[in-house]
């Protein structure tokens, strides 16, 4: 019984969507008729969409801006590793291109000191051309 004596208080209290008690205190606009009650209900339903509407649009607005600021952080988040691997690259490079030179300048010390054996590059010429000395 206390069960049912609270339901019946919670109702006597419950508010409709605009805070109006609910039922009407004046009832339905009209006597009453079941037109009357069907128009209140399609009233509500009316009123119901809109929020849903309103809710679905405001739901769009922060999914759009939230894809705005992802996709933001990601251009300014794929620039600076693009830039990072494209410095790594240069800096790398040129540490290269720095060890080729010296190799190569190495090389030509080399080659630049030691004499000329013409004897054994005419040996070499004559072996590779077919003729015999």
């Amino acid at each position: 019984m206390a069960v049912i004596a609270r339901g019946k208080k919670e109702l006597d209290t419950l508010s409709g969507i605009d805070g109006e008690p609910w039922p009407p205190a004046g009832g339905f606009d009209g006597d009453g008729s079941d037109q009357d009650v069907l128009r209140h209900l399609l009233d509500v339903e009316a009123e119901a969409q809109s929020l849903v509407d309103d809710a679905q649009a405001e739901a769009d607005r922060r999914i759009a801006e939230m894809e705005k600021q992802n996709r933001a952080r990601y251009e300014e988040q794929y620039t600076r590793e693009a830039a990072l691997l494209d410095s790594r690259y240069e800096a790398g490079l040129k540490a290269i291109r720095e060890e080729y030179g010296k190799q190569l300048d190495e090389y030509r010390l080399g080659l630049g000191r030691r004499e000329p054996d013409y004897a054994e590059f005419c040996r070499l010429l004559d072996g590779f051309l077919g003729k015999d000395s």
